[in-house]
């Protein structure tokens, strides 16, 4: 099992290319069932991205990966289920249910694995899909989908805007017979990404100012080549890395506007952040200020994924901050492992009160999630001492070499096996 090793109170300073977004990869991949054949750009090197070839190989397609490019080759045949092992890899695997049922008209796999975040609400992606004429059974643990009579349009309210519910209505949707209307979709960065790539494809997706999204069906998807966008929480994560260590550091190749609700964070805690279209500069203070209240909220609203690397800023911030958790119920796993470092955190509920101390001090500490364990990485860097990070095939899930990242801007922190 490898472990991070980390010497802290080194000030991250320099540039960094920020990699595809892993929650936008993902169903892009998942849609790429459906084409004749598709060629992915600025795909990172993730497990999870990893779990979803090997689903994708499991189905019958070929994948082939080339430096940050994966090219798809669906075939004609292939098998319409996912074994359980695969399914438990990555949580989000449940966005290729609707994929195979649009390609197979029927589909078995089990639930889904990955964080344990609390529930998701995965009965939105079942009711969606009834919407579309599926049946679904339940059968210890498996999902057994059937469309009898093919998919047909509907009109689906969402009664929460979930990004992996309205994913999987647009994928399924895009071979339905007649049009879909999906009302109160997600308008996260990602569900523009993924109707890009399936207009890419041929589907006929069209994005509404209301926030509906209306899917003509179209009988069959061509070929494409898609370029995923920059992976925002990734740029988040380091640019709280950096304001936790009083760095001075650039992103490049990002998106300014998908963190329109997370840079004036940084500015209220006493960054200065400049931007230009695809490139940010974050210059954090001596000592950070705290913040008043963080509230996650669907986009475009403050980004849950972003909440666990904030906090850990907010550990060295001067005054107390609020975090009140609106999408997860347990998204502060985080904590315990923080509190090993001498942070000083308070919850209650879907509340963190975050107290700021003059200083965190070294530990061995475990990865809980995927976010929560590149909060743990950030809290280790501003922290005296070398900390020990265990379990960071968490991380590994959505951030790409992040060791060798962070080293590349003064970071002391390296990979032990």
């Amino acid at each position: 099992m490898a472990k991070l090793v980390v010497q802290g109170k080194k000030r991250l300073e320099g540039k960094l290319q920020v990699h595809g977004a892993k929650n936008s990869v993902l169903p892009i991949l998942a849609a790429g069932l459906l084409s004749k054949g598709c060629v992915i750009h600025n795909c990172p090197q993730l497990t999870d991205v990893d779990a979803a070839c090997d689903i994708l190989e499991y189905l019958g397609a070929k994948t082939k990966r080339e430096g940050d490019t994966i090219a798809i080759q669906p075939q004609d045949s292939g098998n319409c289920c996912i074994p359980d092992e695969l399914m438990r890899r990555m949580r989000s695997s449940i966005v290729f249910l609707g994929a195979i049922i649009a390609r197979c008209g029927h589909a078995r796999l089990s639930m889904p694995g990955g964080c344990e975040l609390g529930p998701r609400p995965i009965d939105l992606h079942l009711g969606a899909l009834e919407r579309l004429g599926v049946k679904i059974e339940e059968d210890h643990g498996y999902l057994n989908c059937t469309a009898p009579k093919g998919l047909a349009g509907a009109v689906i309210p969402l009664p929460f805007p979930s990004v992996g519910a309205t994913e999987n209505i647009m994928i399924a949707a895009s071979l339905a017979k007649g049009e879909t209307v999906i009302k109160n979709a997600a308008r996260e960065p990602e569900i523009s990404d993924l109707a890009d790539f399936l207009c890419a494809c041929g589907a006929k997706v069209q994005m509404g100012r209301n926030g509906d999204i209306c899917v003509q069906g179209v009988p069959a998807l061509g070929e494409a080549e898609h370029t995923v966008i920059s992976d925002r929480i990734a740029a988040a994560t380091y640019l709280s890395a950096a304001a936790a260590t009083g760095g001075d550091i650039t992103l490049a190749g990002i998106c300014t506007e998908h963190l329109s609700a997370v840079l004036p964070c940084f500015e209220e805690m006493g960054c200065s952040v400049w931007q230009k279209a695809d490139e940010i500069r974050l210059k954090a203070p001596d000592r950070l200020h705290a913040l008043r209240c963080i509230r996650t909220m669907p986009y475009p609203g403050f980004p849950t994924d972003a909440q666990s690397p904030l906090m850990a800023a907010a550990c060295v911030a001067d005054g107390s901050s609020m975090f009140i958790e609106n999408i997860f119920e347990s998204r502060y796993k985080q904590v315990p492992e923080l509190l090993r470092m001498g942070a000083d955190i308070k919850v209650e509920g879907r509340v963190a009160l975050v107290h700021g101390v003059p200083e965190l001090h070294s530990a061995q500490v475990r990865c809980t999630d995927l976010r929560g364990g590149a909060a743990i990485v950030i809290a280790a860097l501003a922290a005296q001492g070398q900390s020990e990070i265990l379990e960071i095939g968490h991380i590994d899930r959505g951030y790409e070499r992040l060791e060798e990242s962070l080293s590349s801007v003064g970071a002391a922190i390296r990979r032990v096996h």
